[in-house]
């Protein structure tokens, strides 16, 4: 049975374990925002200077060779936001799930902790009972276990598969204007 203290000493650990999320949290947004003010600056001064060279243009060919030269600055810079995003998000679901994995250990611990008490002080002939109780939580806690496991294994293909997509995109820009002066002079 719990006591006062016990009980008030969990909800204690749950509020902090409650403030250092909401701060993990908070962190990331604040990574967010910073990033969205700097692209939005840099954004801004693109474009005044593309408008001035635009202005400037006095033939097709020059406006085409000016739109053909910002598609892979472009195209690299959607890109890295993308890499900046993504690895904002994983470093804020990196710290939570660190936090969440340490509560759930403790979680797990105390349980069995509480399960061993209550084993000792089980009346005689409830040891099949016991036994019982011991190997669904053994099953429990290894299908979390694969679970996890499975939940971790996808989220690294996932990523692999991102970083693998966003190269093959900068790469593809980075060739087309080589193709379009190709053809161009064919």
């Amino acid at each position: 049975m719990l006591t006062a203290e016990q009980l008030l000493a969990a909800q204690k650990a749950n509020v902090e374990t409650l403030f250092d999320l909401t701060n993990k949290a908070f962190e990331g947004v604040e990574k967010l925002v910073e990033l969205n003010l700097q692209v939005a600056k840099t954004s801004l001064g693109e474009v005044a200077e593309t408008a001035k060279a635009t202005l400037s243009v006095k033939d097709a060919q020059e406006l085409m060779s000016l739109q053909a030269g910002l598609l892979q600055p472009a195209a690299e810079k959607a890109a890295a936001y993308s890499r900046h995003l993504y690895d904002i998000a994983a470093a804020t679901n990196a710290e939570v799930t660190k936090v969440a994995e340490a509560q759930l250990a403790d979680v797990q611990k105390k349980f069995m902790a509480s399960v061993d008490g209550a084993v000792k002080n089980a009346p005689a002939g409830t040891e099949s009972a016991v036994a019982l109780v011991k190997s669904a939580i053994a099953a429990a806690n290894n299908a979390y276990e694969s679970a996890h496991k499975a939940a971790k294994q996808a989220a690294e293909v996932a990523e692999a598969n991102f970083q693998a997509v966003a190269n093959t995109a900068v790469k593809a820009t980075q060739s087309a204007p080589k193709a379009r002066r190709t053809t161009a002079a064919a």
